[in-house]
C-alpha cells in the first residue's frame, strides 16, 4: 500500500466536471484511489475521466445531480455495484450567485441551498449509509472561508457553506463510534472557473482578490497569491490520507490566511 493509504480504495468526488472537483479527482487518482467522477456536467464529466484514462488512472463517469435525491441514491448504487465499496467521498459541487440579499431571488437562494447544502446532504448520507455497516470511511466537505467571515454580496453563498461545514461536523460526531472521519476543507479565493466568471460579473481579478477591499470589509490575501485548485486538492488527499487517521470534524482553511484564523 503507498504511503497515503489511498491506493485500491473507491472514492467518490462530485463537482468532477471542473475546477477544484477535477483537481481533487486527479490528486485522488494519483495517490491510486479508483475514482468515481460525479456531476452534472455531463461533457466535462467526459472530460475528467477521459484525462484520467489517458494517465492511466481507474476512473469512471456517474452523471447525477446532486440535488436530486433519487438520482443520487441511484449513483452511488451503481459506484458500489460497477466498482467496490466507496471508502472515501468529497463533496465539491458549487454554485455562486452573489448580489445584495434585497435583490436575491427565492430561485437564487434555493438553488444555491439546493447545491451548497441539501447536495451535501444527499450525497453524505448516502454514503454514510453503506459506511456504517462496514465501520469504516471518510467524508470531505469543500466548503469555504466565507462560511466563517461575512461577505457583502455573498449572503446565500455564505450562509450555505456555513450550513454544509455544521452539517459535516454534526455527522462526523455521529460516525465516530463507527470510525468513519468526517472533516472540512475550506478554500478562500481560487483560481477556478467560477472564480473568474464572478469577476467577470462583479469586476475586480486576482490582483484586487489579492490586495483586499477595505470598502466591502474583505481583507487580502497574506501570503500574496492566489489558491490554485491543486492547493485545494492536496489539503483534501491529506485528511483523506491515514496521516490524517486521528483527525475528524476538523475545518482546514486553505486561503493564504485571508481570514487569520
Amino acid at each position: 500500500m503507498d504511503e497515503s493509504g489511498l491506493s485500491g480504495r473507491i472514492a467518490l468526488v462530485t463537482g468532477a466536471a471542473q475546477g477544484i472537483g477535477r483537481a481533487v479527482a486527479l490528486a485522488l487518482a494519483a495517490e491510486g484511489a479508483a475514482v468515481a467522477a460525479l456531476d452534472r456536467d455531463h461533457r466535462g464529466l467526459a472530460s475528467t475521466v477521459a484525462q484520467l484514462r489517458a494517465s492511466g488512472r481507474d476512473a469512471r463517469a456517474f452523471p447525477a445531480d446532486v440535488t436530486d435525491r433519487a438520482a443520487v441514491d441511484a449513483a452511488v448504487d451503481r459506484i458500489e455495484d460497477e466498482l467496490g465499496p466507496v471508502r472515501l467521498a468529497v463533496n465539491v459541487a458549487g454554485v455562486l450567485r452573489t448580489g445584495p440579499v434585497v435583490d436575491c431571488s427565492d430561485d437564487d437562494w434555493a438553488a444555491v441551498f439546493g447545491v451548497n447544502a441539501t447536495g451535501v446532504f444527499h450525497v453524505s448520507r448516502a454514503v454514510a449509509r453503506r459506511m456504517v455497516g462496514r465501520r469504516s470511511g471518510s467524508i470531505i466537505t469543500v466548503a469555504s472561508n466565507a462560511a466563517g467571515i461575512p461577505r457583502a454580496g455573498m449572503a446565500a453563498y455564505s450562509a450555505s457553506k456555513a450550513a454544509a461545514v455544521l452539517f459535516t461536523k454534526s455527522l462526523g460526531l455521529e460516525l465516530a463510534g463507527y470510525g468513519i472521519r468526517c472533516n472540512v476543507v475550506s478554500p478562500g479565493s481560487t483560481d477556478t472557473p467560477m472564480q473568474r466568471a464572478m469577476w467577470a460579473t462583479s469586476g475586480g481579478g486576482a490582483a484586487a482578490a489579492v490586495a483586499g477591499d477595505p470598502r466591502r470589509f474583505r481583507t487580502g490575501i497574506p501570503l500574496g497569491r492566489l489558491a490554485g485548485p491543486g492547493d485545494v486538492a492536496a489539503a483534501v488527499v491529506f485528511l483523506a490520507s491515514d496521516a490524517a487517521r486521528h483527525i475528524t470534524m476538523h475545518d482546514l482553511y486553505v486561503d493564504g490566511g485571508a481570514t487569520m484564523r
